[in-house]
């Protein structure tokens, strides 16, 4: 009876509510009620209770998340029928921002036991089938795996990548011996990096064969296979390899979940959790009727599981297969929003845009610790012309030369925006904070994006362009890979193959061959690179059509391989400079007003190809701020006939600022300032925890290569010279000695030295060179301390130099 009268009340509230043309509450509470009327006072229990609900009312419609863990039972789907419209749109929020968690998992009441050796067990209900991931007190605790993990690194623990890659036959789980030592190694991961190290590979171990060798399958999760790496392998879910803190193994027939605790850990008083589903929302439109005007905020969604078995499909010729699922899928919505909301510890991608999706937007949202990808957009592989899948040659003959995609079942015109994404690539390495293949004009806009197994950002392919990637911060980058770029692109389209001579007789043909694909210029712009272990911006095989400029490369320099149409202008390029490989003739590549600091690093590009010798349509109108000889080592190939050698002024580069003062001859150059303090997110909630990157230390200023470079209490120093020198120093005489390196231990860097500070006086007298100045400290040395006249920053000052 009690039913009927909720039920009937209901109704009526919901009647009530529909008349409300402004805005309607419905409140989703863990301990509420299905049959109850979703106010404040009496909510209900599910949100797929309130979804169902929100169907029927009208005007605005919030779903109010209460603090707590909502467990699904199954994902939540929407379809059109329950979209909003741009006046009106269906929100799902938190009551208090973060305190509201969607969840993928089951909370399990366990009862511990002590087994052995630090390891505890203890029986799990029937309904649980499987365990693919186990958290303990809100942390994703490893499967029991071997060899063991190493405390701050991540999956593939063992891995000395940059210093040795020799096979370890200790550390290998492949090892005969190691094998035989276990009863069944049935259901076993087998984790390997690429033999090149472009990204990993993955198998299920199906049992034992007669030879004692695994039986494997898998090993599909790259679009360029090879052998697995002889070093860089472990293999988890062994109940004999339970042997470390952290670890946990699940027997399925026994029903018995073992797991290895910290030492103080209260684990009868912990809070057990487990995942149950892969994917927790999904988006099911069409272009004809797509889900509409449906909103997150201030949410959390945790606990999906792993899908790197799943991950086969092969995304055209880029290094990369994918899986077209994620905590959140979008297929078919147009105008939906995420706003402030977290994705935590997810098994795989985190948020997938698969085909048909316009105006998404992903704004102010913390992405840590993915399995996969952050942010993935992936076109429909059937709107490409004459599509290829593998690494190798294209057939001219046959090729649709049709520009364009042959419909519209792609992404376009999304944005991800003000976003943290860190640690993503937990499981698997092929993978990007933000990954964009077959999609049209997708934005990236103040992102902090680093801690990542391979690129920060990531784009396949050429088709079909239009994205801008600006005001980023992205570093510590291809930390597990090699071969990568904090930004790595791919331009395998319809024009490359991988015979460069051929794609160059071909275009020369058919100019219009490289724009096929890619319809608009791809934007790189006012953002912050850095990587430790390639390039700082990566633009690989065939990677054409861009406009790169205003960005600060902090390391690696920016590498532009085979292809055509790119412009990189007004750039800094800290400690390195432009790599250019295997240039087309008449590429139309343009690379000018840059800053750089040091002689271009070219590869293989002596083939013959390039035209009378010449690199691109115009390299020229730079400063280089390391010598003549950098600016001059390529005047064969046509390039800085109007480059200039000088010192930038740098504002304060050991702070991050490189800008240039008014004096700087890079100004002359037609370079121009772009802003120092825009890079990353935005939010004030996330801008606390956004780590920043590691402001390199500018080496050595040697403005003229024939100058000699001397040693004055560990610091490099050398006599001004040249007119420039004395310009950019503010002199009004070319003499004095010129710091162009000073270590922060060394006396003149604890005295407060700074790189490019010019010693010109001490007390009356003025200081001619270094010989002159090795004789005044000679004559003094029995001082403690010696006062020096310094022009710094073109004023002069006192400093006291310690001895």
């Amino acid at each position: 009876m009690k039913f009927k009268i909720n039920i009937a009340f209901g109704l009526l509230i919901l009647a009530f509510l529909s008349c409300n043309q402004k805005k309607s509450e419905l409140y989703v509470s863990v301990n509420g009620d299905d049959t109850a009327v979703g106010t404040k006072e009496q909510p209900i229990r599910t949100i797929e209770r309130a979804k169902d609900m929100a169907s029927s009312l009208k005007g605005k419609v919030d779903i109010v998340l209460q603090d707590g863990t909502h467990y699904l039972s199954k994902p939540l789907i929407f379809e059109a029928n329950d979209s909003g419209t741009e006046k009106y749109p269906v929100t799902y929020r938190a009551a208090n921002d973060g305190k509201a968690i969607i969840s993928g998992g089951s909370l399990l009441e366990l009862q511990w036991e002590p087994f052995r050796d630090g390891i505890y067990k203890a029986s799990v209900s029937a309904d649980i089938k499987e365990i693919d991931q186990l958290y303990v007190n809100g942390i994703n605790q490893r499967m029991a795996r071997f060899p063991n993990a190493i405390e701050g690194k991540n999956v593939f623990d063992t891995w000395d990548l940059h210093h040795t890659k020799k096979p370890d036959p200790e550390n290998d789980p492949l090892e005969t011996e190691r094998i035989a030592s276990w009863s069944d190694p049935t259901g076993a991961y087998l984790h390997a990096m690429h033999a090149a190290l472009w990204g990993d590979m993955h198998w299920l171990v199906k049992g034992r064969k007669d030879d004692g060798s695994l039986d494997l399958e898998g090993g599909w999760q790259n679009n360029r296979p090879s052998p697995m790496h002889p070093r860089y392998r472990i293999v988890e879910n062994v109940f004999e390899e339970l042997d470390a803190p952290h670890e946990w193994y699940f027997n399925k027939e026994e029903r018995t979940l073992y797991y290895y605790p910290e030492v103080d850990i209260d684990l009868q008083n912990s809070k057990i959790e487990v995942v149950r589903l892969k994917n927790l929302v999904e988006f099911r439109g069409t272009k004809e009727n797509p889900v509409r005007f449906i909103n997150f905020e201030g949410l959390v969604f945790r606990h999906a599981a792993r899908s790197f078995m799943e991950n086969k499909e092969q995304l055209l010729r880029s290094d990369w297969t994918t899986y077209r699922g994620g905590a959140v899928k979008y297929n078919g919505a147009e105008d939906c929003m995420i706003l402030d909301c977290e994705f935590d510890q997810l098994g795989g991608n985190s948020i997938f845009v698969n085909n048909y999706n316009r105006r998404l937007t992903f704004k102010s949202c913390y992405i840590h610790h993915s399995g996969a990808s952050g942010i993935a957009f992936v076109g429909d592989p059937a709107m490409v012309r004459s599509p290829l899948f593998r690494y190798g040659p294209q057939d001219y003959e046959s090729m649709d030369r049709t520009p364009g995609p042959k419909g519209d079942n792609y992404p376009e015109d999304c944005s991800v925006i003000d976003c943290l994404i860190t640690m993503t690539g937990r499981f698997e390495k092929q993978t990007s904070p933000v990954q964009i293949s077959m999609s049209s004009r997708i934005t990236v806009n103040h992102c902090s994006i680093y801690d990542v197994p391979r690129a920060g950002i990531n784009i396949s392919e050429g088709t079909f362009g239009g994205h801008i990637i600006e005001y980023c911060d992205v570093f510590n980058t291809v930390l597990e890979t090699g071969d990568h770029g904090s930004f790595n692109s791919w331009g395998r389209d319809r024009f490359w193959t991988p015979d460069i001579v051929e794609t160059a007789a071909q275009v020369s043909k058919d100019s219009t061959l490289p724009f096929l694909d890619i319809l608009e210029p791809n934007i790189i712009r006012n953002s912050r690179w850095r990587c430790d272990h390639g390039w700082d911006i990566d633009l690989d095989d065939g990677s054409s059509h861009y406009r790169i400029y205003n960005n600060l490369l902090l390391n690696r320099g920016l590498k532009m391989r085979e292809g055509y149409d790119r412009i990189a202008y007004n750039n800094i390029i800290i400690n390195n400079s432009l790599h250019p490989h295997v240039w087309y003739p008449k590429s139309g590549d343009v690379f000018k007003n840059n800053i750089v600091s040091a002689a271009y690093k070219p590869a293989i590009m002596n083939r013959g190809i390039v035209e009378n010798g010449k690199w691109g349509k115009q390299i020229d109108s730079n400063l280089f701020i390391t010598n003549e000889a950098d600016k001059t080592k390529f005047l064969q190939n046509q390039t800085d006939v109007n480059s200039i050698v000088g010192n930038p002024m740098f504002y304060d580069g050991k702070n991050g600022d490189f800008r240039v003062k008014e004096q700087s001859p890079a100004l002359k150059m037609g370079f121009k300032n772009f802003p120092m303090d825009e890079f990353g997110v935005i939010s004030e909630k996330l801008r606390k925890i956004a780590k920043q990157p590691k402001i390199p230390e500018v080496m050595a200023m040697d403005l003229n290569q024939e100058n000699e470079v001397f040693e004055l209490y560990m610091c490099k120093v050398k006599n001004v010279k040249t007119m420039e020198e004395r310009s950019a120093a503010g002199l009004s005489a070319t003499q004095g000695v010129m710091f162009i390196s000073i270590p922060g231990y060394s006396n003149p860097g604890r005295s407060g030295f700074k790189t490019g500070d010019v010693i010109v006086s001490y007390g009356d007298i003025l200081i001619r060179d270094f010989k002159h100045l090795q004789t005044i400290i000679k004559e003094n040395q029995a001082a403690k301390e010696l006062t020096f006249g310094v022009m710094q920053n073109q004023e002069k000052v006192l400093i006291k130099l310690e001895l």
